[in-house]
């Protein structure tokens, strides 16, 4: 049965079509809204409930009127009402882009399968809230992978129809394969990355002082958490020391052998545990450290991605992604503005191509086989 007689077409035709174009691109802005509170909370640990939108320089708590999606900001000219701090462009334009995105999906799939339209547009903004997270800070909250996954199934499940199927078991085990082929696609890239690539050695001026404390280490020039290191019990940050300093005791004008994991710190032949060393300073000219081809976010969110639109799909977007990535980190690289060896985030690489599959992706694999 599934639910196509609450979106049956005929009924949504009693409507002029282009009345729910206008409502579909206000609602869009009015969900860009929302996810920008996604897009500041999630990362941070925060609730997407409580408190109401507030302004995040003195705390101002926003009233309704002051809160409308692309008009406020535009009323302010991007600033507070109360204490006149900036606000990010980005609201603006996450409201803007969520807009056009429903309006799109209303476009393109609402004269025949509204709830097509829907699916699309619920899908597709979680794609917008994913890649401004990672943009800022190259993690994919599990809140969207595993949602996404969820929702991806049940839609389909619901409505065979969004993977081409007729019945609802078809839709269903298509979402489980697509969610696999996700999935497991980005984590046998991420293990053979981690073989070929899964070191970084840098090379540091003569006798630099490297930090190591309770979170993090600190370079020359840059401070490194823990956390962005440490992904696994085999990563191992390794040095050659001249000395090494220790809150007890040094080790003077010596090469000795020093690595650190997330376990334990060995110092020459001696192990320690680093839970109980606070503070550590090595001097070096080089240092060698664990690093990631991707993360394990874009392996859950690929598996999302598949829930919607298939293992098809998945393959389309690995392969557009990758020839998208590669052209915009060459360019980066060819502008200055990352090194060869700068993280650079693949999800919104991801979400670009899966979009480019649903508003046309099947045509163009058609004409690519029928060159």
């Amino acid at each position: 049965m599934g639910i196509e007689p609450i979106f049956d077409a005929h009924n949504w035709e009693l409507v002029p079509f282009h009345f729910w174009s206008l409502v579909c691109f206000v609602f869009g802005c009015m969900v860009g809204s929302f996810l920008n509170v996604c897009i500041h909370r999630m990362p941070r640990g925060m609730s997407i409930v409580t408190p109401p939108s507030h302004c995040p320089h003195c705390q101002y708590s926003i009233p309704w009127y002051l809160n409308v999606p692309l008009v406020t900001w535009l009323a302010l000219r991007g600033r507070c009402k109360n204490c006149g701090a900036p606000i990010s462009p980005r609201y603006f334009v996450v409201e803007l882009l969520t807009g056009v995105t429903f309006l799109s999906c209303w476009l393109a799939f609402g004269h025949g399968s509204p709830i097509l339209a829907v699916i699309y547009a619920i899908f597709l903004a979680g794609l917008i809230a994913a890649t401004f997270i990672d943009f800022e800070h190259f993690i994919i909250p599990d809140e969207i992978t595993y949602g996404g996954m969820a929702i991806g199934l049940v839609a389909s499940f619901l409505f065979p129809p969004l993977q081409g199927g007729r019945v609802l078991t078809d839709g269903m085990w298509q979402s489980v394969l697509g969610i696999g082929a996700g999935a497991g696609i980005i984590y046998a890239i991420l293990r053979l990355g981690k073989l070929l690539f899964g070191r970084q050695r840098l090379k540091l001026p003569a006798d630099t002082k490297i930090v190591f404390t309770e979170t993090s280490v600190l370079l020359h020039d840059r401070e490194i958490p823990y956390d962005e290191l440490f992904y696994r019990q085999s990563d191992v940050i390794a040095l050659h020391a001249r000395t090494v300093e220790l809150v007890d005791r040094g080790y003077k004008d010596v090469r000795v052998r020093l690595a650190l994991r997330s376990g334990w710190l060995e110092i020459g032949e001696e192990r320690i545990d680093p839970h109980r060393v606070p503070f550590l300073e090595a001097v070096s000219a080089e240092i060698v450290l664990p690093r990631e081809a991707m993360g394990l976010g874009d392996v859950k969110f690929m598996g999302a991605i598949g829930a919607f639109i298939g293992w098809k799909g998945v393959v389309f977007s690995l392969m557009i992604s990758s020839m998208i990535g590669a052209v915009v980190g060459v360019a980066l690289i060819a502008l200055r503005r990352r090194e060869w060896s700068s993280r650079m985030p693949y999800g919104p690489y991801i979400a670009l191509a899966a979009a480019i599959w649903i508003f046309g992706g099947k045509q163009i694999i058609r004409s690519i086989f029928a060159m």
